[in-house]
């Protein structure tokens, strides 16, 4: 009895973290949902894990995959094998794209694209500067800057209405996806107007995704009110949209596990896979 309360707690303690975004990206996500559900493993945790973060397909995947599974630990491990295997694959494949003295621009806090950047300047010893922005309401570009910073790499963070001034400096913007299907990727709200401007000015615009994070459709998330503006004015409402859609004929590739490809030869790949 006093095992399951234990558990019990860890269970939703993982799933306020996951909620309250404590835990960040679309991966950390999905590993915390295999955690989760290792603790409980019944239907009933899985729909209360899959609840909380309803746009993050790799979490979803590997849910449903735990609950088909007569092993879930064994498959779990596999899963997560697999997820790291393509993760080192993406770091490798992404810094082709990174040359010395390049500005490179990134949005949000995606942990691909910052393994990306960390492995380009540690293992291929490439100098660049990577501008982002705060990313409102919850600042998840200050954590990025925080990661790069650590990592030696400098970083260059400004209000997120400054974007287009730093975008036109840069020679490269890199950003992460939390799903992708055959018309569109959803990521960050704000991915889509500066894919938009990056092509505008003639930018390479690359999205970093493990090929499980395609699906086939998906439910765009939007967060609590108080995350912008906790205030209680009948007259005043806020609006808090987490995600936004970006045109996969926008951007100019995908770097996943399977290389850099076109969105058209990405999809084709991961359908037959």
């Amino acid at each position: 009895m006093k095992k399951e309360k234990t558990q019990l707690r860890q269970f939703s303690k993982i799933l306020d973290d996951i909620k309250s975004i404590k835990i960040q990206g679309a991966e950390n996500v999905a590993k915390a949902g295999i955690k989760a559900f290792l603790l409980i493993p019944t239907k009933q945790s899985a729909k209360k894990i899959l609840k909380t973060r309803p746009t993050e397909p790799l979490m979803q995947n590997a849910i449903k995959l735990l609950l088909k599974s007569k092993r879930p630990y064994l498959t779990a491990k596999k899963f997560l094998s697999d997820l790291k295997k393509s993760h080192d694959k993406i770091s490798k494949k992404g810094t082709q794209l990174i040359k010395n003295n390049m500005n490179i621009y990134t949005h949000c806090h995606s942990s691909t694209v910052i393994d990306i950047l960390k492995y380009a300047k540690k293992k291929r010893k490439k100098n660049f500067v990577v501008y982002t922005t705060e990313v409102e309401p919850l600042l998840q570009g200050r954590q990025t800057a925080k990661d790069l910073a650590k990592a030696g790499i400098k970083v260059i963070i400004t209000p997120d209405f400054a974007a287009e001034q730093s975008l036109q400096k840069c020679d490269l913007f890199l950003f992460g996806a939390d799903a992708i299907t055959k018309k569109y990727l959803a990521n960050k709200i704000g991915t889509s107007t500066l894919v938009r401007l990056a092509k505008l000015h003639n930018i390479p615009r690359y999205t970093c995704a493990v090929s499980q994070k395609f699906t086939n459709k998906i439910k765009i998330e939007k967060r609590n009110g108080k995350e912008v503006w906790d205030e209680r004015n009948k007259k005043i409402q806020i609006i808090n949209p987490a995600f936004d859609k970006t045109k996969l004929k926008d951007i100019s590739g995908i770097i996943s596990e399977f290389g850099i490809l076109t969105p058209k030869q990405f999809i084709k790949k991961t359908r037959k896979l």
